[in-house]
């Protein structure tokens, strides 16, 4: 099985503003980044970094997996609708991340 008909094949799934999600599609692919914002059957992706939340990535929601909702302060200003800088999404993805490895343009798991 292809890894495009695994995604076809999965459940379709809610995303929530200030959820996790990591990138299984694309360029991005294994990143981390937080839902900003949700438009039909996409997402608009920031990780603070490659993707700001100046201009964040829009993407299919299925090329994407929740990793889950986050309990931090960026994951509920984001809730709350408070300004969110690109430091407040770095921090909060490197705390998940545990201070792993950080790439050019996301968070690379792994």
């Amino acid at each position: 099985m292809t890894k495009l008909q695994e995604v076809s094949d999965r459940p379709m799934i809610q995303a929530k503003i200030a959820d996790v999600v990591r990138s299984i599609n694309g360029r991005d692919e294994g990143k981390l980044f937080f839902v900003i914002a949700i438009d039909g059957e996409y997402v608009m992706l920031a990780d603070g970094r490659g993707r700001r939340i100046e201009k964040p990535k829009r993407k299919k929601l299925k090329h994407t997996e929740i990793i889950g909702d986050v309990e931090s302060r960026t994951a509920e200003k984001l809730k709350c609708g408070e300004k969110v800088t690109n430091a407040d999404l770095r921090r909060g993805l490197s705390a998940l991340m545990g201070g792993n490895e950080e790439t050019e343009g996301g968070m690379q798991v792994g």
